[in-house]
């Protein structure tokens, strides 16, 4: 894929946010929330904010230590995040819903000089634990009765970095800005015993910026908003380097429960998003409908008239679909969608409604992106090409033309922390990122992900089943919100597949009209589950399922866990399907 949009050239991040904090001085970079008030952050008051956490870091030793960080989406983490790549040290980003052993495992492991934690997550921490080596610092003003382990408070430190300014010091300017240097540690899931450390430097993120800025169009009058966890680079790429290197605006939401009511306060424009967050939207949006007369009907009408006018160059659908654009704020034009398998035909829902989808794939090694749709030409049933400077292959095909994954470019990480032995399993001699993702090509060259080489379940005759595409099929059934499948052993050692089903209750009783009872919730995911076999060849079709009575163990991002997180509970009837 070739860039159409012209980019700035920088080398590294600081050159990229000076040149922002120049070109957009006066233009909005965030909307903070200050109690029950939002104000906004202009680029040169962000600028004068970076700065001085950048001396304050430098002074207090940091340069080329490693920061970690356990909190909410917010101003101060974003400045934090940013300020530390800045000032020459490493930001450890920690997932806040991780337990407090797994935290302490990867402060340890990663050897950070110092913690920064918001008021919610501190009873996250084992003070004692940490040792006296290690600076802990919180993102709030805490009182007497709240610091009982005496806590530095961020303000404190960020005044300390002002006075600094003030006195003409300009520390960051002083240290070496080597853009091959880690600034970003990431593990990629809770223990450290399995868990492991990506190491990416800012070359990675130059790369991703002046690749995706030429295919993908931000305005500086663009606002977006962040829900996604920013230790997920999916998140924090777009919202933190992105979005400031194109002069938009970054707002926060309160999470997921509230972000259509912060997206009606915020009024954002672009969005960056996982499926299930569409998935939802939508599947609400249909439940409503059955529940009006015609509601369906007209929905389908909508998006053939849509469909129709855009042919002859005329765009009616935020007027048609008015209530849809209303429900994201207003504004919205665009959402940048990844990190899992997503729907086509929710995809192109959403399109022909006049909120374009930028469907993508990535990973953490890739900072994350490598391949792509454009905002050109957006294809709904793949993943899109090659970012502009990579390359991509498939390795160890099968009959179906289905292989591994290999990308490599200026997006690959440096390795895995102190995991040479991974590093060399991970990416070859000649600098191919194998992804252990299983992919197709078409024809036009565009990319479709099959599924994760380590989910495959293998039958006795030594056939494929990718999981993956069987529960996008139960996830399509308007009574099922979510499904795990898994291989299962039969009587005679054989692989039967079974698939945990946690159905959407909701749509159930709009369709019944009434509480549905244990009976009649059974009957129609059965119903499901059979019209799903239909559309399966006969050694994929689900044999047995379970009805789950909670939600799925999910990551922060909202991917089901595969495994034992996830096992049926043994008190759920296991209900067979006829062949």
């Amino acid at each position: 894929m070739d860039a159409f949009y012209e980019v700035r050239d920088f080398s590294t991040i600081r050159e990229m946010l000076d040149q922002s904090f120049s070109l957009f001085a006066d233009r909005p970079a965030f909307e903070v929330k200050k109690g029950d008030e939002n104000f906004d952050l202009t680029y040169r008051e962000y600028g004068e904010q970076l700065n001085a956490l950048c001396n304050a870091f430098i002074d207090r030793g940091y340069y080329r230590k490693r920061i970690g960080v356990v909190s909410e989406n917010r101003y101060k983490y974003a400045l934090t995040y940013m300020a530390a790549i800045c000032s020459g040290a490493c930001i450890v980003p920690i997932d806040r819903e991780l337990r407090t052993a797994d935290i302490h495992g990867i402060l340890e492991a990663a050897q950070c000089s110092a913690l920064i934690v918001d008021r919610k997550h501190i009873p996250s921490i084992d003070f004692a634990r940490l040792g006296s080596d290690v600076d802990i610092i919180c993102f709030d003003a805490l009182d007497e009765s709240e610091n009982e382990h005496n806590l530095e408070i961020f303000t404190d430190i960020h005044n300390h970095g002002r006075a600094l300014l003030a006195q003409g010091k300009e520390l960051w300017k002083d240290i070496d800005d080597d853009p091959e240097e880690m600034c970003v540690l990431l593990f990629t899931s809770g223990t450290t015993g399995v868990s492991k450390g990506v190491m990416l430097c800012q070359r990675n993120f130059v790369f991703e910026v002046r690749a995706a800025m030429g295919v993908i169009k931000i305005y500086p009058e663009d606002c977006g908003i962040s829900l996604l966890p920013i230790h997920h680079t999916f998140e924090s790429s777009i919202i933190l380097f992105f979005a400031p290197y194109c002069g938009a605006k970054v707002t926060f939401s309160e999470g997921f429960k509230y972000v259509l009511r912060n997206m009606t306060e915020f009024k954002p424009t672009v969005f960056v998003a996982v499926p299930l967050v569409l998935e939802t939207v939508h599947k609400r949006l249909m439940t409503e409908l059955r529940a009006r007369p015609n509601g369906l009907a007209k929905f389908r009408l909508g998006l053939k008239i849509c469909k129709a006018s855009k042919k002859v160059g005329i765009d009616v659908s935020r007027k048609v679909f008015k209530e849809v654009h209303e429900k994201f704020g207003g504004r919205m034009r665009m959402i940048i969608c990844g990190g899992a398998a997503a729907d086509p035909q929710i995809l192109d829902d959403f399109n022909t409604m006049g909120i374009q989808i930028i469907y993508g794939y990535g990973l953490t090694e890739c900072a994350p992106l490598a391949i792509i749709n454009h905002d050109r030409l957006c294809t709904t049933d793949s993943i899109g090409e090659p970012m502009p400077g990579v390359k991509a292959k498939l390795i160890n095909r099968d009959e179906n033309g289905i292989g591994e994954l290999c990308v490599k470019g200026g997006m690959v990480m440096l390795g895995y922390y102190k995991n040479p032995e991974a590093t060399a399993e991970a990416i070859d001699s000649n600098g191919y990122l194998h992804t252990g993702d299983l992919a197709s090509i078409d024809s036009e060259g565009h990319y479709h992900i099959c599924g994760r080489s380590k989910n495959v379940i293998v039958t006795q005759n030594g056939k494929n089943i990718y999981p993956e595409e069987v529960e996008y099929h139960l996830d399509s059934e308007e009574c099922i919100s979510s499904s795990l499948v898994e291989g299962v052993s039969g009587r005679k050692g054989d692989v039967k597949i079974q698939a945990q089903i946690l159905p959407d209750i909701e749509a159930i009783t709009a369709q019944l009209g009434k509480k549905p009872s244990i009976k009649e919730i059974e009957e129609i995911v059965k119903g499901a589950v059979e019209r799903t076999n239909e559309k399966l060849a006969p050694f994929k079709r689900i044999r047995s399922f379970v009805i789950r009575h909670e939600d799925f163990v999910r990551t922060t991002a909202q991917k089901i866990k595969r495994g034992g997180n996830n096992s049926p509970d043994k008190n759920d009837p296991k209900i067979n399907v006829k062949k």
